[in-house]
């Protein structure tokens, strides 16, 4: 049967258009340095990352030339990879049995009910204390920040303060955005949240100084990430994340756990907070809850937290609109269905441990290259050492770590890995392969990331083997103001 003809009026684009390919992928990368966010879709053109790309496999990626990659990026919202047929099969019998989206939410949702309990029961596992906690659905992992800041509030109506840490990220929209101490992504939203504090991770000394000096009835909340991701893949000290809790507990501070990149198995634990010995009063998820396929965000709360806020009268105090929608809500019980049924934590920690020891073994064959890897589970970490070796000035220095990351995301690429930056460690490159990569395209990646490291030894070589034409590009752009952009601009 074919698909009915477009009546849009002329200029608009069909969904068809879109589905069947026809726009091409020169079109689509004119549309969106027209109309989208220009200055970074021309910053990945500049370094040939700008696709648009096509699925192969779930773990492979090809672009417009049919070069293939295989895709370790997706800052840990892909855990099945591209489009996986565990959940487009799924999909095809929920569009044709399905029959309420579940929104507004003004009543009970079966969807909704059911992965609510999921979540519970699984959290409970882990952390028995947690067996009558309860679940607010968003869609994003800031969303399920805001929330988290929002009841600790709730519950603690007189204090002034929340405490985040050095190099963390928990979001950008504006809550969660006062407490990712990055000047790059705060300054021009200045002033903030009030009561925003910041102690370096991992210090747990630091941290009850800190309590201590402040009062520990004037802190609302700790706000930690078990492992962080944008950071750059820093591990806490043993006994840190234990240690705080503890001390936290104490003095009645709420502990908020963002799982939203550590939680559901990418660390090789269900709870990343959980397997270091903390019990959270509230943790988020968000990015594999999804499985890649739907946004899905979760704040989940002890009872007496949750109540504080969304209680009686008050239980419209804090919602949104596609929260817990059935299609989010369907994917995301499937999703976990998944990782649980195939213990894809398990998995993750064993293939991380595989992943580690070929890094360390390139990080060793090529020191000039690789400072530092690190990683646990499927999170990995590759922080390189600077393209120029001599000390430089602030401003000058970020630059040439941040031109150093950008120039290895690039040669990753034409190595056929595709990778993710660390926003918040400018000389980091991560790896976040899905759960289930089949061992042999998991050995192919770092094959390949092995060849990348032979090809460009010393990290000098990122610059000298750029075209000298590309480096200028690259270097005035990074200079200029925002403008809008066309493909022939250089």
């Amino acid at each position: 049967m074919s698909a009915p003809v477009s009546t849009l009026p002329s200029g608009f684009i069909s969904a068809d258009d879109v589905l069947h390919d026809r726009l091409g992928a020169s079109e689509v990368r004119r549309l969106e340095l027209h109309y989208g966010n220009a200055e970074l879709l021309y910053g990945l053109e500049l370094l040939g990352v700008a696709g648009p790309f096509s699925r192969v496999t779930p773990w492979e990626l090809e672009d417009e030339n049919g070069v293939r990659r295989i895709n370790a990026s997706g800052y840990a919202a892909t855990p099945f990879g591209e489009m996986p047929p565990v959940l487009t099969d799924f999909l095809h019998g929920f569009l044709d049995h399905n029959r309420s989206m579940g929104l507004p939410q003004q009543s009970s949702a079966p969807w909704r009910a059911a992965l609510e309990a999921n979540l519970i029961r699984l959290l409970a596992r882990e952390l028995p204390s947690h067996a009558d906690s309860q679940v607010f659905f968003c869609s994003s992992g800031t969303e399920a920040v805001e929330g988290a800041l929002k009841f600790a509030k709730a519950f603690r109506p007189d204090s002034k303060f929340q405490i985040s840490f050095g190099s963390g990220y928990h979001g950008k929209t504006l809550g969660s955005l006062s407490l990712t101490p990055n000047p790059e992504y705060q300054d021009i939203f200045r002033p903030l949240v009030p009561g925003a504090l910041t102690v370096p991770y991992g210090d747990l000394d630091a941290l009850k100084a800190l309590i201590r000096r402040v009062g520990p009835d004037k802190i609302t909340c700790v706000i930690v990430e078990p492992i962080q991701g944008e950071g750059g893949v820093n591990i806490p000290p043993p006994g840190f994340l234990s240690g705080l809790g503890e001390y936290c507990r104490k003095h009645g501070i709420v502990v908020i756990a963002d799982e939203i990149q550590t939680g559901l198995g990418r660390t090789g634990h269900w709870f990343e907070s959980a397997a270091q010995g903390l019990d959270p009063d509230i943790i988020t998820l968000a990015k594999p809850l999804g499985g890649g396929m739907t946004a899905v965000g979760a704040t989940i709360a002890r009872h007496d937290i949750y109540k504080k806020m969304l209680g009686g009268l008050s239980s419209k105090r804090h919602s949104n609109t596609f929260g817990g929608g059935a299609l989010a809500m369907a994917v995301g019980l499937k999703s976990l269905e998944y990782l649980i049924e195939n213990d894809l934590p398990a998995r993750s920690l064993e293939l991380g441990r595989v992943g580690l020891e070929r890094l360390r073994a390139i990080q060793q064959n090529y020191p000039r290259l690789l400072e530092n890897v690190r990683g646990q589970g499927l999170l990995l970490a590759m922080q390189f050492q600077p393209m120029l070796g001599v000390p430089l000035p602030g401003v000058l220095k970020e630059l040439v770590f941040e031109a150093t990351a950008l120039l290895a995301l690039r040669e990753l690429h034409e190595s056929g890995v595709m990778a993710n930056l660390s926003l918040s460690s400018k000389r980091t490159v991560r790896l976040t392969p899905a759960l289930d990569m089949p061992r042999d395209v998991f050995d192919t990646l770092f094959d390949r990331v092995d060849d990348f490291a032979k090809r460009r030894p010393v990290s000098r070589d990122l610059l000298t083997g750029t075209p000298p034409v590309l480096t200028a590009r690259l270097a005035k752009f990074a200079a200029s103001k925002p403008k809008k952009r066309t493909p022939s601009d250089g």
